[in-house]
């Protein structure tokens, strides 16, 4: 998969893959959700995917599901320490499935990423065409 990510103005950042983009900004003024933010909800929203999914096949109606997720940083609130997502059942969410739903939560993808996280490496590169225009003649 390949994002292209630009700038275009102010504090925003967009990444665009396929058809989507996501939109990112900064506060004070922002018109968008941080990219931590989205970087946060990416968690709870995989999850929630991987909790749809099970009750789908189960023909478990999910109108009454919703997923909090919570987040914990550390003494000096620079990173965050913990994670806590907790799954809200409504009162007919068949008992036999209670730990079962948890199990399909944690097979988010994301969460597995944050287990074992990925090599990140950082390059730059010069467009051509821009380097062109700029040598003397």
């Amino acid at each position: 998969m390949e994002l292209v990510i630009d700038l275009p103005g102010g504090s925003r950042v967009d990444a665009h893959f396929g058809p989507f983009t996501v939109q990112t900004d900064q506060p004070p003024t922002a018109s968008a959700p941080s990219p931590f933010d989205v970087f946060l909800s990416s968690i709870g929203t995989c999850a929630g995917f991987y909790v749809l999914e099970f009750c789908q096949k189960r023909g478990i109606s999910t109108d009454d599901i919703q997923i909090v997720e919570k987040t914990i940083r550390n003494k000096t609130g620079s990173m965050v320490e913990e994670i806590d997502l907790e799954i809200k059942l409504p009162p007919d969410f068949p008992e036999k499935y209670r730990e079962a739903v948890i199990h399909a939560a944690q097979l988010c993808a994301v969460k597995k990423h944050l287990e074992h996280p990925p090599k990140i490496e950082i390059t730059t590169t010069k467009d051509q065409a821009s380097e062109l225009e700029t040598q003397p003649t």
